[in-house]
């Protein structure tokens, strides 16, 4: 069987991403309290969104499983896992505090233990974004471990939190 390329979920469509898409991911990642707890600072032009979404792009064709989400046709954000077992989500600020990163991860996590051979998923997370780290928590994922300095945000260091999910069936412990 063929991975699907789109999900659908009650309220959002999640699909592949396409170089189609620069301009509404842009106005996420844009955004500074979008990618205050991501890898780097907001993307300051289109270009470097551009950029960030050809390595999404070419990660899906290596093994990755990432898809923007889309809310009544324009993407608001994105999910999925950049590179086993590793997950992430982000969505603008305008769509934040209504269900859909729970809708969006929900659907992802079912996809990825559907279609990939791993028996956990990780995440890793600024451990002051108390939103996704309660999501996280909700989604059962358990952290594993906590790291100092992992990341510089600008002038910042930033430490992280690491968690993991086991596959249905497996307890934490299991490899």
């Amino acid at each position: 069987m063929i991975r699907p390329d789109r999900i659908t979920t009650a309220r959002l469509t999640l699909r592949k991403p396409q170089m189609a898409d620069v301009a509404d991911l842009h106005d996420a990642m844009r955004q500074p309290q979008t990618m205050r707890h991501w890898a780097h600072p907001e993307h300051e032009t289109p270009q470097r969104t551009a950029e960030y979404l050809a390595r999404m792009i070419a990660n899906n064709a290596n093994g990755g499983d990432d898809f923007v989400i889309e809310l009544e046709g324009r993407v608001i954000g994105k999910a999925g896992m950049w590179r086993v077992p590793e997950v992430g989500f982000l969505l603008h600020p305008d769509h934040w505090g209504k269900g859909y990163a729970r809708e969006v991860m929900e659907a992802i996590i079912e996809h990825l233990f559907t279609w990939h051979d791993t028996h956990h998923l990780t995440a890793e997370a600024d451990p002051r974004n108390a939103a996704s780290l309660g999501l996280l928590a909700r989604l059962g994922f358990q952290e594993t471990h906590r790291a100092e300095r992992t990341m510089q945000w600008r002038d910042e260091w930033c430490d992280s939190v690491y968690l993991r999910l086991a596959r249905p069936g497996r307890s934490h412990n299991s490899r």
